[in-house]
């Protein structure tokens, strides 16, 4: 007889069926879907999309959810079930605050918003992407009013990619990291300035792909179970168990765009790949937390990408490459180069020190947005503001401006803030790593990735979507998510580099 956990299990399965389609949709919109074809892409998406939240909110879920309620308390609260329940519980108490109508009218929103972000960037022409969001920023209010009580009207959103923590946690955590990489900035730009002209000539965009491939072949992205596409903006989705994908963005005349796009959504995937096979098909299989996932795409794009031990071993094969332009260049310059400080207009090319600001700029906006203090017809003068108060750069165009990122165009709202916690986290994971593999670096000289991938499995991706970040990072390292060991990492780092 099906026990009533089995049960549960099955029902779920069915909606996670319906959430791969969506992605696959998405997938597809993003890399092959014809551009007359988005209005009917999200009546579609929204169909799908309604009919989840319905599976995923239905009497029918709350009922199993109440049956097992008495049998939940006698469970180990990490074991398996135990975490099933308490993240299926909470997924169907947000979704039982949100009418089907909101979810359908949002997702067709989004159909259309996608391909008019993607014309209004390549035209450099907000006016046409506007009215689509404020379209998504009025919906994303509307949705988070339907959570009030709350501590903030961001809170809402938030939770959907950073389960467990609010807005003032946030705040806090940039609070006490923001001075501290402002100081380290000052000090770096008072120093002479290292030169990356070597990586800003013509790189054929063919080599640069198959470059690209050959190292995360080594990292051990699996080509049985992905494929890597080129888009306007790079991301990774997951449809299933052995179907994870990435794709990334090549530029001619500058080579650390589609190296490090590629490498960081390697990240991503080796995540997804990397769950556990006993909760494929169940929602613990999906990683909620984004701070989780970005700390893996930041690792491998910048603790690994951008490290000197890693180059020790790929530079040859870069050279080989690209003869004509970086053979009379030496390791120790092209590493510098890659590892540039200089406040930039593109978030994705940031380097690691001024990166984190680009994140708390986003953050900033969008809590002003959802406030109302701030509306959708100022935001590119409110943009480029900031970014001339934060970085001390000024967007020339509204392209390399307010439209750089595809996250508003899909109503990502409260996604932002988790690449700078993952970058925080990827450094608590990174001083563990090094206790526990303390010949990491000859590794890596060596070409050899499989001892990282292994604890990164064993510690992180084998977990899913069973704890919250919070949770994760406290079981492994032994504290909270902290900017201390990020602090440690970067000033030892740019020490060195510049002589500070």
């Amino acid at each position: 007889m099906e026990s009533k956990f089995d049960k549960l299990r099955s029902y779920l399965a069915e909606a996670l069926d319906l959430l791969y389609v969506t992605g696959l949709l998405s997938w597809d919109q993003q890399t092959n879907m014809p551009p007359n074809g988005a209005e009917a892409r999200g009546q579609i998406t929204g169909t799908i999309e309604r009919l989840l939240h319905l599976r995923a909110s239905s009497p029918e879920l709350g009922q199993m959810l109440e049956d097992l309620k008495s049998e939940v308390n006698n469970l180990d609260p990490d074991s398996d079930d135990a975490r099933l329940y308490k993240v299926t519980l909470r997924e169907y108490e947000r979704r039982t605050k949100v009418p089907p109508e909101l979810v359908t009218e949002l997702a067709e929103t989004i159909g259309l918003a996608y391909s008019s972000w993607e014309k209004a960037k390549a035209e450099n022409d907000f006016p046409t992407f506007k009215p689509f969001l404020e379209k998504i920023v009025e919906l994303r209010r509307t949705y988070a009013k339907l959570f009030a009580p709350y501590d903030h009207i961001y809170d809402p959103l938030l939770a959907e990619f950073e389960p467990g923590m609010k807005t003032a946690d946030v705040k806090e955590i940039f609070n006490a990291l923001r001075p501290q990489q402002v100081e380290l900035i000052r000090e770096i730009t008072a120093k002479p300035q290292v030169d990356d002209a070597p990586l800003t000539q013509h790189f054929d965009p063919k080599k640069q792909w198959d470059f690209g491939v050959e190292v995360i072949t080594k990292f051990g992205y699996d080509w049985k179970s992905g494929r890597l596409d080129e888009v306007v903006h790079p991301f990774t989705i997951g449809i299933g168990k052995g179907d994870t994908r990435i794709t990334t963005r090549i530029l001619p005349e500058y080579i650390g765009s589609g190296l490090f796009s590629t490498m960081h959504e390697c990240g991503h995937a080796l995540y997804d790949m990397g769950a556990s096979e006993k909760r494929a098909r169940t929602i613990l299989g999906q990683i909620r937390s984004l701070g989780l996932h970005e700390s893996q795409s930041r690792l491998y794009e910048n603790l690994v990408g951008r490290s000197l031990p890693f180059w020790q071993h790929f530079y040859p094969r870069l050279q080989s490459l690209f003869p004509s332009q970086l053979g009379n260049v030496s390791l120790e310059a092209f590493y510098k180069g890659i590892n540039k400080v200089e406040p930039s207009l593109i978030r994705i090319e940031a380097d690691e020190a001024t990166y984190n600001l680009h994140i708390m700029l986003r953050l900033e906006l969008e809590i002003s947005l959802m406030e109302g203090s701030l509306e959708v017809v100022d935001l590119p003068e409110a943009w480029n503001a900031r970014m001339k108060e934060y970085l001390g750069v000024t967007p020339t165009s509204d392209s390399e401006g307010v439209l750089q990122d595809v996250h508003w165009s899909h109503g990502y709202f409260g996604y932002f803030s988790t690449y700078a916690l993952g970058n925080l986290i990827s450094l608590q994971w990174w001083e563990k790593i090094y206790q526990d593999i303390p010949d990491l670096d000859d590794q890596f000289r060596r070409g050899e990735f499989g001892a990282l991938l292994t604890w990164l499995r064993e510690n992180i991706h084998y977990h899913g979507a069973k704890f919250d970040a919070q949770e994760l990072v406290q079981k492994i390292t032994g504290s909270k998510i902290d900017p201390a060991p990020y602090m440690r990492y970067l000033r030892n780092k740019y020490t060195d580099i510049y002589g500070l």
